[in-house]
């Protein structure tokens, strides 16, 4: 027998203590179950892993149309990018996106991207002492995807606040979101008007205009595309590398079991990314009444996927709260699931592998000071990691 009536929590999904720590907050949302009505953001929040997986792949059910964000206005300026889209819509622009981002596509990238980390951490193992996030995480992301997509000028100086802004506006109007909008729509206004000639020929962003030159993507959505790169896919990069630092440096003897075998280097990021999702909460709306585990969410609902709860359901991971690089979770939720799986997760990969490669060639063990992190609405990261020593390997 089918209860209409889905268990409901006080939480505020986006309160600050919240987003500093989620993970006490998922366990309780878990234990109430795998669907929670939370009246304070007006949404229904997704907390097991096999029910979010289950949504994810049921794009007819749960719409990303005009929905990944938690306030109208995000979702408005979102439409027609294919992060807000369904197919056959989102097929065809996503074919456009992904053509640069295969395995295939990125596979002559990897020694320059390993090069590059290499010398970041060269460089900061002989300082002896650094700031990991703005000297490593940061870094490192910003110039591949700059040199990647073409960015020139000031745009490439403008590309971490942009990014940033473009992550925090998705969240639900508070005052993080109304901060953010003017310097997201900087980026917004800039997209709308980019052209090839703004663009480095030969990069990916230059290849885009040239795909809708040839009509294989509607006219006008170059710019819309080149805005996701930027927009949905720095900032969580970011996030996920300070996170591994981090918990390398939390869990030596972990960095220690890749540096004897660096074929875990791929299972390590795929633990990080379970163990911290880099990505809060992110948004879907049902397009007709779905019963979840006997629990009713009914036709056009708010929807908010916990990808870290359900990275953490020990329903699906035995001791879930432990950082184990040899568990390889290569079916963990961060970079999503179905038609929506997250389209540059190959390039975050080709980054985040080489940092770890470094480190696990260079350091025996990083000694590092509190991590600060500071509330943000969908991206978890951590925004300073002073490291205060290291143990070279």
């Amino acid at each position: 027998m089918t209860d209409s009536a889905p268990p409901a929590s006080d939480l505020d999904l986006f309160a600050d203590q919240v987003l500093v720590d989620p993970y006490p907050s998922y366990a309780a949302l878990r234990d109430l179950g795998g669907v929670v009505r939370l009246p304070a953001n007006d949404v229904y929040a997704l907390t097991r892993y096999d029910v979010i997986r289950n949504a994810l792949g049921d794009w007819e059910s749960f719409s990303s149309a005009g929905a990944i964000g938690f306030n109208p206005m995000v979702n408005e300026a979102l439409t027609g990018t294919s992060l807000a889209s369904d197919p056959p819509v989102h097929t065809r622009l996503r074919a456009s996106l992904t053509a640069n981002l295969s395995p295939r596509a990125l596979r002559g990238l990897a020694g320059s991207i390993d090069a590059k980390a290499d010398a970041f951490v060269e460089e900061l193992v002989e300082k002896g002492s650094f700031e990991a996030i703005d000297a490593l995480a940061r870094a490192l992301p910003l110039e591949v995807v700059a040199d990647l997509i073409g960015f020139t000028g000031s745009v490439r100086d403008n590309m971490l606040r942009w990014g940033q802004a473009a992550m925090q506006v998705i969240g639900p109007m508070n005052q993080r979101t109304a901060d953010c909008f003017p310097i997201a729509g900087e980026l917004y206004e800039w997209c709308s008007g980019v052209t090839a000639d703004d663009l480095a020929p030969g990069s990916v962003g230059y290849g885009i205009f040239e795909a809708e030159a040839r009509g294989e993507i509607p006219a006008g959505t170059a710019g819309h595309l080149i805005h996701q790169y930027l927009g949905a896919g720095v900032d969580t990069t970011i996030a996920s590398i300070g996170n591994l630092v981090a918990l390398f440096a939390a869990h030596p003897d972990q960095l220690a079991l890749v540096r004897e075998n660096p074929s875990l280097v791929p299972a390590a990021f795929n633990e990080v990314l379970r163990y911290w999702a880099p990505v809060h909460a992110w948004g879907r709306r049902t397009t007709r009444e779905v019963e979840i585990d006997g629990v009713l969410i009914p036709a056009g609902a708010q929807v908010a996927i916990l990808f870290g709860a359900g990275n953490r359901d020990p329903r699906h991971y035995e001791n879930p709260d432990e950082f184990l690089v040899e568990r390889n979770p290569i079916d963990h939720l961060s970079f999503g699931y179905g038609p929506h799986g997250c389209a540059g997760q190959g390039l975050a990969r080709l980054e985040a592998h080489a940092v770890i490669k470094a480190l696990s060639r260079r350091v025996e063990r990083l000694v590092v000071g509190t991590p600060v992190r500071v509330p943000s609405n969908i991206t978890r990261s951590i925004e300073e990691l002073p490291v205060l020593e290291v143990v070279p390997a």
